[in-house]
Order: C-alpha cells, then sequence, then structure tokens
C-alpha cells in the first residue's frame, strides 16, 4: 500500500508538472510574440463574411499570424469573443502575440482604403472613380448630377460600388439639410436642388476656395435683378456633360439656345452641372453682402470682380492684353470647324 501511494504521488507530482508546462506553453503562445511575417514585416489576412470560428482560426494559422487554431479557438471562446470577431481585411506585423490578433479581430480593426472624390466632378465621373477601384465589388450607376458630396471616403475590401456611392449620397442629403435650416432669408432660389444646382455653377467658375463666397454673391446679384447668370461652364455642360471641352466656346455655341446655356435662358439650368462641394454650397446658402455683377480671370488663377459694366470693362480689356503677350489669340486660330473660330472663355465669364 506504501509502494502504491508513492507510485499515485510521484504519477500526481509529473501530471501536476506536465499540467503546468502546458499551461505555460499555451500561456506564451497566447500572450508571447507570434510567429516571423513570411514576408517582410507585416502579414495581410483576409477573413470572408460568414466565417466561422475555426475557419477564422485555420486562415489565421494558415497564413503564418498564430501558432495554434485550436489555442486561438479556446481562447476566443473562455474571453467571449468568439461571439463578436469580424469579417474583413486585417494587416499584422510580424511576430504579434496571438491575443492582440484576436483582439483586433473582436474590435474589428480591418484595413480602411479610401476613395478621394474632387469637388466640382460630374456623377458619372465619380462612377468611374468607383469602377477603377479594383477592391470594389459590384456596380454602381450614376445617380443624378449634384447628389453627391466630394470628400475622401474609406471602404473595405470587397465593398459593393453601391453602398460606397450611396454613402456619398447620404453625406450630401445630410449637408444640404443642415446649411439649407440656416441659410440666409430671401435668396433668389426656394429649394435646396436649386441650390445645389447655384453652388455647381460656383464650383466650376473658379477652382480657388477663398474665391466661392464672392462669385457665389455675383450670381445671386444677378438673379435678384433678372440679369443672365452668363456663365461659361453652364455651356460646356450641355456640349459634354461636363468633360473638358478642350477648346474656346464657339460663338455659335454662345448663341445656342440649349437649356444649359445660361447666355440664352433666365434662371438657373434644369439641373447642377457638376457635384459642388462643401465651401461652394456654403456659399450660395450664406453669401457676402456685395454689390458686384460681373468677373473675369485675373491672369494668376484667379478672378478680379466688379459692380460697373464701365469697370468690367476696363477688366476686360486687361486680360485681354494678358492674353495676347501670352499668345493667346493665335491657339484660338484653329478649330475643327472650318470657317468658325473658338471664343475666348474665361474672359466673357457674366459680361452682359
Amino acid at each position: 500500500m506504501r509502494r502504491l501511494m508513492i507510485m499515485l504521488l510521484s504519477a500526481a507530482a509529473t501530471l501536476a508538472v506536465a499540467a503546468m508546462l502546458v499551461a505555460v506553453w499555451v500561456a506564451w503562445s497566447f500572450q508571447g510574440p507570434g510567429p516571423a511575417a513570411k514576408s517582410g514585416e507585416m502579414t495581410t489576412v483576409m477573413l470572408r463574411h460568414g466565417s466561422s470560428l475555426p475557419e477564422i482560426a485555420s486562415t489565421l494559422a494558415h497564413e503564418g499570424v498564430i501558432r495554434s487554431a485550436p489555442i486561438f479557438v479556446a481562447a476566443a471562446q473562455v474571453t467571449g469573443a468568439a461571439r463578436r470577431l469580424k469579417a474583413g481585411e486585417y494587416e499584422f506585423a510580424s511576430r504579434t502575440s496571438m491575443a492582440s490578433v484576436l483582439a483586433d479581430v473582436r474590435d474589428g480593426k480591418i484595413i480602411r482604403h479610401q476613395i478621394t472624390i474632387p469637388e466640382g466632378r460630374t456623377s458619372e465621373m465619380v462612377v468611374e472613380a468607383l469602377a477603377a477601384k479594383t477592391d470594389l465589388t459590384g456596380v454602381a450607376a450614376a445617380p443624378p448630377e449634384g447628389s453627391i458630396l466630394p470628400e475622401t471616403y474609406q471602404y473595405e475590401r470587397g465593398e459593393d460600388r453601391s453602398a460606397v456611392l450611396r454613402r456619398m449620397m447620404d453625406a450630401r442629403d445630410q449637408l444640404i439639410a443642415s446649411l439649407w435650416a440656416k441659410r440666409q432669408p430671401d435668396l433668389p432660389f426656394t429649394t435646396p436642388e436649386e441650390a445645389i444646382t447655384l453652388a455647381s455653377i460656383v464650383e466650376k467658375e473658379t477652382g480657388k476656395a477663398s474665391e466661392r463666397p464672392r462669385v457665389a454673391a455675383v450670381f445671386i446679384n444677378r438673379l435678384r435683378q433678372g440679369m443672365r447668370l452668363q456663365s461659361d461652364p453652364t455651356i460646356i455642360y450641355g456640349i459634354t456633360q461636363g468633360r473638358p471641352l478642350g477648346r474656346g466656346i464657339r460663338a455659335s455655341e454662345l448663341a445656342a439656345e440649349t437649356p444649359y446655356n445660361t447666355y440664352a435662358i433666365n434662371g438657373l439650368p434644369p439641373t447642377p452641372i457638376a457635384n459642388p462641394g462643401r465651401a461652394a454650397i456654403a456659399a450660395v446658402l450664406d453669401p457676402p453682402k456685395t454689390t458686384e455683377l460681373f468677373f473675369v480671370a485675373d491672369g494668376t488663377g484667379g478672378h478680379v470682380f466688379a459692380s460697373t459694366l464701365a469697370e468690367h470693362n476696363a477688366n476686360v480689356a486687361k486680360w485681354r492684353a494678358i492674353e495676347r503677350t501670352r499668345g493667346a489669340a493665335a491657339s484660338n486660330e484653329t478649330s475643327t470647324l472650318a470657317g468658325e473660330a473658338p471664343v475666348d472663355a474665361p474672359a466673357v465669364t457674366v459680361e452682359p
């Protein structure tokens, strides 16, 4: 009996030591440094949507992010993380601990990609930009002009293009609702849609953010006085749907009576001509108080403004002199249509 007790105690001690060693190994596997990356300093892993816990663990082990799939499964179950693991694209540094890997997958720290939509792009151009992103899926149709807010948007690999586009449209709706509620009284338009249309014209008239409030004020002053907007970008939109024209506007195009020719129609065109940015929308809803009715290029990338036709004509004359110096007159002699020379669009901006 004594010998049996000694054997049992010896076996128990051996099992205890073995259990301790296993516990130490498990703890080290979970808390200690993970495997080295197979290549470089980072490992990218895609955990598909709908993956089970064993599949997630197996994927991480196969990609060399963790050493043991069973330990990962057990740790996720013991810690309660098993039901909160999130699919997506992850990036793990070489030798990241299993504990950190589990925490990242539990918290959904996926890789965020981004797409930037510049101000003044048309809806068709935005859809083309989404189509060019090969890490997105699905097909998105072009929404109505002016329904997108140009910003930088984040997305995850494999996300549907239409979902990203919807976020862009929701952002615009939220912005216009907020700014419309705080708009100046007695503006010469009555709906948010008309505000977006005017903002799109402001957006296309100047690339300088500092000028947008002043340009907006000019157009609003003209609308209030019943003057035509005479905006060159509206003519271009009617011809190319917002694509670069690549030449000056022709005299025949200035005279053509189309829905988008604000030299020929009163008031606003029927739709926006681009997707205006935050600054342009804010400018038309809260314009500065000015008497200015005209503006023309100043030769430096900006514009010079005037309240009277006489002042404006003098500014136009200065711009024409700059053009002649730059040889613009010679370049404008060539036309793709025989017998019709282009009119220099920037110099006639909002000239009555």
